[in-house]
């Protein structure tokens, strides 16, 4: 490729980005103004994204106001999950916009209409199960969560440390199943550290709800 060409590039690249970046700033202030706090959960597709938000609404029911964006490529299926626990959510598929695999800020904003936002505390935006492009994106997003299953493995954070480098917690998901495998729960927490020194680290299970309380503590500080 020639210097003209990856120049050309790198500028087109940019742009989309500042693009992005200042639609995100949009989003934080239509946040502000309704009162919401915005969690981004991040995640490889099967790492419990839908199954964490599951459990923690049932557990928020009647304290905390909850809606959730959900992403996907295709299909609705973990909007009429979430439908399931009663609370506002709108699905989002990339796919009739070329199959992204994340979400952009431009994207949630438009879907941001169909939420009453006035009426929510707290809104759970699931994201594209990557863990690569969604950290590159600002959403306009509070905070920012990975869910990391026992089953992907511990090197999983330094292959993709952007991630885990963007995130404000880590979540260990599906910890039912590690009497079932070989997996080495301290090289994961060295991985993680490795990549960010002082992150926060939660290992749970949303099927039988062990360590749900300390999720739940740290969703009411973050509101």
């Amino acid at each position: 490729m020639s210097r003209e060409k990856r120049s050309s590039r790198i500028e087109i690249v940019s742009q989309v980005m500042q693009a992005n970046d200042r639609l995100a700033e949009e989003n934080r202030r239509l946040f502000a103004q309704t009162g919401v706090r915005v969690i981004d959960v991040m995640g490889s597709p099967g790492a419990g994204k839908t199954a964490l938000l599951e459990a923690s609404i049932r557990r928020l029911k009647g304290k905390k106001r909850v809606g959730v964006l959900a992403a996907d490529i295709a299909t609705t299926r973990d909007a009429e999950r979430i439908a399931a626990t009663g609370v506002p959510v709108v699905q989002i598929t990339t796919e009739s916009f070329g199959g992204a695999c994340h979400l952009e800020a431009g994207t949630v904003r438009q879907a941001l209409d169909r939420l009453p936002l006035g009426e929510l505390d707290l809104l759970f935006i699931e994201n594209v199960g990557n863990l690569v492009c969604p950290a590159e994106f600002d959403i306009g997003q509070h905070q920012r969560v990975v869910v990391l299953s026992v089953t992907e493995g511990e090197d999983k954070p330094l292959k993709y440390p952007l991630a885990f480098r963007e995130a404000n917690l880590v979540v260990v998901s599906k910890m039912d199943l590690l009497p079932h495998l070989e997996f080495d729960l301290d090289a994961l927490y060295r991985n993680i550290r490795q990549i960010k020194p002082e992150q926060k680290i939660f290992k749970l299970s949303a099927k039988t709800g062990e360590g749900l309380s300390d999720w739940l503590d740290w969703l009411k500080a973050a509101l």
